[in-house]
């Protein structure tokens, strides 16, 4: 029975453990996009006791202690500025964001690899200018033959992603929930419609 209740407890959206908080910059935009910056409901209590950010809205929801009772934070903005990363680390998930999860070969989305333009085997290095997302029927074409003799055309050139590049195209993949007081402060630059 301990186990069930647990279970249960866990997948109760109607507790505060599925209550997330954005976390904005001090400018108010999110510290990242893909993936959203969220806290636990337990680090943004902490947080506003520490006094490192502002609520800025709230869950219906309260949690309590002895001495005292708070609206679960739904929004915090810190109250530092946090310098945005210029560099853009060469991950396996970045490259697939840059690719916008997409084969860069065929455009299919889904199961994607990585495969190295000029492969390894013909002095290919593994960088941000030599590697692309790649569903694996196109990659196992490819092989590991030269471009212009696998049949097979890129849809654009591979480069470096800038930051602020990144942090756009993390906007184009929400996560699947979006609280409605988060939408003012995920697409804030964003041309209103008339």
């Amino acid at each position: 029975m301990d186990g069930d209740f647990r279970t249960s407890f866990v997948r109760d959206h109607s507790h505060p453990k599925s209550h997330p908080a954005l976390v904005l910059n001090a400018d108010y935009r999110p510290l990242s996009y893909y993936p959203l910056s969220l806290w636990p409901w337990q680090e943004a209590v902490k947080a506003v006791f520490l006094d490192r950010v502002n609520i800025i809205a709230e869950y219906e929801e309260t949690v309590r202690s002895p001495s005292m009772e708070i609206k679960i934070p739904s929004v915090v903005v810190l109250k530092d500025y946090v310098r945005p990363q210029k560099r853009v680390a060469f991950t396996r998930f970045n490259l697939f964001l840059r690719d916008e999860f997409c084969c860069q070969y065929c455009g299919s989305k889904g199961d994607l690899t990585f495969d190295h333009v000029v492969p390894r085997a013909r002095g290919g290095i593994t960088s941000w200018e030599n590697v692309v997302a790649a569903c694996s029927r196109c990659n196992l074409r490819k092989g590991s033959r030269p471009l212009h003799q696998s049949g097979l055309a890129l849809r654009k050139p591979p480069r470096q992603p800038g930051a602020e590049e990144m942090r756009n195209m993390g906007r184009k993949f929400p996560p699947n929930y979006l609280h409605d007081s988060w939408m003012d402060f995920l697409y804030w630059d964003a041309e209103l419609e008339e």
